[in-house]
């Protein structure tokens, strides 16, 4: 007898442990990005969608594209918000297929038309979405497509506005999906169909329940096989569940598998940033999602949690990816970098601002062990309309459905900065909430709270709060942040508090030694300022273990097209890095220093190149080893930096070019950054 148990379990895991009555394999799912022969017109056009009509004036485009790439960010707030048309020509499989088309992102309206007949209609320009289009494609025949892509303000949809720019366009990737009509649901608010739960993880085991979404769409009742496979990083099977489902013609039956993961290894943050998968096979159907095994929770006191051990969240904001020549119509390389610069910073966390991120930016936070607040696009204003608030909850719909396996993702987000406290604004959120709580009541909820008071209604419905405070920027003395928090978290010490948002401006090109405040608004933003600002806030928030978490802002510099400050116009200079991302700035090195394990040796003010005083303080951002200094080839002592930073005051500079020169060993390796400025004869 046990002999035949240990067959059939050895059956079972080489996966021939399905009842025959699911024996047919039907077809594979087939996945193609449709990146080239794309025609673009800018501007409503009549009769855009017919098939036959003449497109052979319009401009041939290859996706993703967007038609702010030059007017985005080029200042006056006057960039071209429109319809813009794209067309192209699909081939249909041949078979019984079911055809689908994925957009990854579309803003802000889309409408999406094949054959001369309409596909779908999506509201919300920053969430993936996908329409079934078998009826309109023929298998076997060449078909139209059309879509009309409008980025223009739209009271019905959020975001409403922001201090960003909506780039307009087909700005990522378009998919053709092609499964067998039984398949994996596709139609789920654009999700994968497939959800792994975490019911309880020890260090023993780890219980899952998986539900897939079983879709039948022949004609007739089918009895289906439903297979769910977990694997190991290594990809090695550790967990089998086969069942057989019943489902009826054009019907969709979600399918819950119990799963046991033995001796588990746990996703650890950016320590051990561990990943199973989970692959649910329906038929000859299969969708494969991440699996990360984690716990995390927030106290008040000693705020937040990994996996039962104290995990204080430093991160960053990030918004669009984006690059000044191309806009939000960036490519897969462009993501890649733009977060192996946020792993070298040494971030642990990223605040997906201020809306639904691309798919690859999950993808990425997963395998670094970036824990990710990612949230709904309710910024500044909403519209007190059953519309509105409708649209923002299936917005938050998407952002769960489509995010939920990932294991970085911690925090779902009901929006950010509501500038005014009105029943209609509280009545969204608490909505959103509600969605979350719905969809996910594993994750905790945060909001970003600023401009109202901290007590406000605004901030109450979210599980925990961050706060906006630009102490040093917008408001006087960066200093001031520590007594800021401190006095919230007295006079209400069970709220769970972060500081979703901090910084200041800097030009890379505009300096000042010993600089004063300048003029958030103004044209004056000296690189040493948003520095100094830096060196202070973390200085304070390090210091502050209630805080469960800090997000500076911003990452990169990016494109508003409404601004006009520092040197550059349309640009929110707030970035650590430029927008081109070309030049880390000193405020880099510093939170670099401060969080990761990698040496860091920074002079600071580099840049200011030319000095027309005889003397200039150096500061050098390091670790914690002696720095040793020297001007001209002349030794000018070591310092042992405090708090990572090694300061040398009132340096004699001779007329002509002054050679400084840093030197520390750390790590056994000797290290040494050196600048160059001259003084004026």
């Amino acid at each position: 007898m046990r002999r035949l148990v240990l067959a059939l379990i050895t059956l079972l895991l080489c996966g021939f442990g399905v009842p025959a009555a699911g024996a047919a394999p039907g077809h594979a799912r087939t996945e193609t990005v449709l990146a080239a022969g794309w025609k673009f017109h800018l501007g409503d056009v009549p009769g855009a969608a017919d098939p036959d009509f003449d497109d052979s004036a319009w401009t041939p485009v290859s996706l993703p594209h967007t038609w702010n790439a030059a007017d985005g960010s080029d200042g006056g707030g006057d960039y071209r918000r429109d319809v813009g048309w794209y067309r192209t020509r699909l081939t249909v499989p041949a078979g019984d297929r079911r055809v689908f088309l994925q957009f990854d992102g579309a803003n802000l309206v889309t409408d999406v038309y094949v054959g001369g007949k309409r596909a779908g209609r999506h509201e919300g320009g920053y969430s993936g979405f996908r329409f079934d289009i078998t009826g309109l494609a023929p298998a076997g025949r060449t078909v139209s497509v059309a879509v009309a892509v409008d980025n223009r303000k739209n009271a019905e949809v959020a975001p409403l506005d922001g201090d960003f720019t909506l780039f307009g366009g087909l700005y990522r990737d378009v998919k053709l999906i092609v499964t067998d009509p039984v398949h994996v649901d596709a139609l789920d608010y654009g999700g994968p169909g497939v959800f792994a739960r975490q019911k309880a993880l020890t260090a023993a085991a780890a219980d899952l329940d998986v539900t897939t979404r079983v879709t039948n769409d022949t004609p007739s009742t089918r009895r289906i096989p439903v297979r769910t496979v977990v694997r190991d990083a290594g990809g090695r099977v550790v967990a089998v569940s086969a069942t057989v489902v019943t489902v009826g013609p054009g019907r969709t039956v979600p399918v819950t598998s119990a799963l046991r993961v033995v001796r588990p290894h746990r996703w650890n943050g950016v320590r051990d940033p561990y990943l199973y998968s989970v692959t649910a096979a329906v038929g000859g159907d299969a969708v494969t999602v991440p699996l990360g095994l984690r716990t995390f929770a927030a106290d008040p006191d000693r705020g937040f949690f990994l996996n039962g051990v104290p995990y204080p969240l430093h991160g960053v904001n990030t918004q669009l990816p984006s690059r000044p020549d191309r806009g939000a119509a960036v490519s897969g390389a462009d993501i890649d970098a733009d977060y192996a610069l946020i792993a070298e910073l040494g971030a642990n966390a990223v605040r997906m601002a201020h809306y639904q991120h691309s798919p690859r930016e999950y993808e990425l936070a997963d395998r670094l062990g970036l824990v990710v607040w990612t949230e709904v696009p309710l910024v500044g204003f909403v519209t007190d309309s059953p519309a509105f608030r409708a649209n923002s909850l299936v917005q938050a719909r998407e952002l769960v459905r489509q995010n939920y396996n990932h294991p970085s993702v911690a925090l779902w987000g009901l929006g950010n900065e509501q500038y005014v406290s009105n029943p209609a604004a509280n009545a969204v959120l608490a909505a959103v909430q509600d969605v979350f709580r719905a969809d996910d009541p594993d994750r905790l909820t945060t909001y970003a709270h600023c401009c109202l008071s901290d007590a406000d209604p605004l901030a109450g419905h979210a599980d925990l709060t961050g706060y906006n405070r630009y102490y040093g920027w917008y408001l006087p003395g960066a200093a001031n942040l520590g007594k800021w928090a401190d006095d919230l978290h007295r006079a209400d010490p069970g709220r769970r508090i972060s500081v979703s948002e901090y910084g200041a401006g800097a030009s890379v090109r505009q300096h000042e030694q010993r600089p004063v405040p300048p003029v958030p608004g103004g044209k004056w933003h000296p690189e040493e300022y948003q520095a100094e600002v830096a060196e202070a806030s973390w200085q304070v928030i390090e210091a502050r273990p209630y805080l469960w978490g800090s997000f500076v802002w911003v990452m990169f510099d990016f494109a508003s097209d409404g601004r006009n400050e520092g040197d550059r116009p349309g640009i929110n200079d707030k970035g650590l890095v430029t927008d081109d991302r070309v030049t880390r700035k000193d405020a880099f090195y510093w939170y670099q220093a401060n969080w990761s394990p990698r040496p860091v040796l920074h002079i600071t003010s580099a840049r200011d190149t030319v000095r027309t005083t005889e003397t200039t303080d150096v500061k050098v951002y390091a670790g914690t080893t002696p720095v040793s200094l020297s001007v001209n080839g002349v030794p000018l002592g070591t310092r042992v930096p405090s708090g990572h930073i090694a300061v040398w005051s009132d340096v004699a500079l001779r007329p002509g070019p002054n050679v400084v020169r840093a030197t520390s060993v750390q790590d056994g390796r000797v290290l040494t950054d050196t600048v160059t400025w001259t003084r004026p004869s």
